[in-house]
């Protein structure tokens, strides 16, 4: 728990947002299917100049970059090669005597285990849930209808691009993919808040320590805070 606390502490955010925007540019060069790697990227490409615009008003945990930029990258790798043929699924369904890439499974675990953290930091400090019974599984419910939501649309890319959407949907055959993919997500979202919960709060205090006053209490809102990254 030690380590998951220091490290991301370490790293300069720009070195995070550095390593994601060249995965992309990387993972964008020949890429298989033009189409695809934008619609497995989109995230990533939107949420790398939102969270850097948005820094000085907003910064974020060490944690949370970490995973941020952790889960880019996982949706840089699906990009370029489309999930069912990433070489290290195949490898993974060949060692362990699988009948599918499995890639797509981990992208989905990360669907629920990375959202799970930013989901939880959000609520955290802005919002009364802080220390609060409900924080954990209402953090899991939200991770829960993202995915949910891209299933929505995954379906939607099926129904407008008929064939030319299966490498974005990856079903491999299996008919109960969206379920898969959404149990994946579920399961992801309960292990990072058991692995992660703890050291999260630590860091959450560190952010708001640095700034003196960084958290104010809402006027007439007890309970309830924002962040002031200016206060001094």
């Amino acid at each position: 728990m030690t380590a998951l606390h220091s490290v991301p502490r370490r790293v300069p955010p720009a070195l995070f947002a550095a390593v994601v925007a060249v995965g992309l540019a990387v993972s964008a060069w020949g890429a298989r299917d033009r189409t695809t790697w934008f619609l497995e990227t989109f995230w990533a490409l939107a949420g790398l100049p939102v969270a850097v615009l948005a820094w000085r008003r907003f910064p974020l945990t060490g944690l949370l970059c970490g995973l941020l930029a952790a889960h880019a990258l996982v949706l840089a790798i699906g990009g370029h090669y489309t999930y069912a043929q990433v070489p290290a699924g195949d490898w993974a369904r060949d060692a362990l005597g699988l009948s599918r890439n499995p890639y797509d499974r981990f992208g989905h675990l990360m669907q629920g285990f990375v959202p799970a953290v930013l989901v939880r930091e959000l609520l955290s400090r802005t919002s009364p849930l802080r220390g609060s019974r409900w924080l954990a599984p209402l953090t899991v419910c939200a991770c829960l209808a993202f995915s949910a939501c891209f299933e929505l649309l995954e379906w939607l890319a099926a129904e407008t691009a008929g064939h030319g959407a299966d490498a974005f949907l990856a079903t491999q055959g299996d008919v109960w993919d969206t379920q898969w993919d959404m149990c994946c997500a579920l399961v992801g979202a309960v292990l990072s808040l058991l692995l992660l919960s703890r050291a999260h709060d630590r860091q959450l205090a560190s952010l708001a320590s640095r700034t003196a006053g960084g958290y104010r209490q809402r006027a007439g809102s007890p309970g309830r805070w924002s962040w002031r990254p200016d206060a001094r």
